[in-house]
């Protein structure tokens, strides 16, 4: 697969947060093995592999929207948007992205007290290890939700003036086979 070209300073935002992201994931993979190890060869589970990776997924599948709404890739129903024109397509687009950024708006609205509490009180997960799991993933569900909106209002702008694109289902089949 082929990066969409970073167009402005929100996509080198999205960029370097998408990085970050990757090695979240290597990180993951690393504990999970270092606990196998730890259970299985030396019979000493760890209390905090579980929670640690459920906490770093967590902070990945949020951060992954970012990634996918400034590569483009978020669904679109093509048999329609293909067939009409682009004045059409631009009503398309302004409307997802008016959608997006009233949910956007409407998770704040309803998350920001919820989430600021939580940070304030630095309010933990409640198990052994114990970790502030509620604390970040709340104010994090928010950050990442406004972020994707303003990501979905700057390719609104940047592909603004582009010509009709058509996408063809076959052609897209046949590069993934090709790579």
């Amino acid at each position: 697969m082929v990066e969409h070209e970073v167009e402005n300073w929100m996509d080198r935002i999205s960029i370097a947060i998408s990085r970050v992201s990757m090695f979240l994931v290597a990180i993951i993979v690393a504990i999970m093995l270092f606990e196998v190890v730890m259970r299985y060869v030396f019979e000493a589970p760890t209390l905090w592999v579980n929670e640690m990776s459920m906490w770093l997924a967590g902070c990945v599948y949020l951060l992954a929207g970012l990634y996918v709404m400034q590569q483009r890739g978020h669904i679109r129903i093509f048999i329609i948007y293909d067939m009409v024109p682009r004045g059409w397509q631009r009503v398309f687009d302004v409307t997802s992205v008016l959608l997006i950024c009233v949910f956007a708006g409407a998770v704040v609205w309803g998350g920001f007290n919820e989430a600021w509490v939580k940070m304030l009180r630095w309010e933990t997960f409640g198990t052994a290890w114990d970790p502030p799991i509620p604390a970040t993933m709340k104010p994090l569900i928010l950050i990442a939700v406004v972020l994707i909106a303003m990501q979905s209002v700057t390719n609104l702008i940047a592909d603004w003036n582009k010509k009709k694109e058509a996408h063809d289902l076959a052609e897209e089949v046949k590069e993934e086979h090709i790579d």
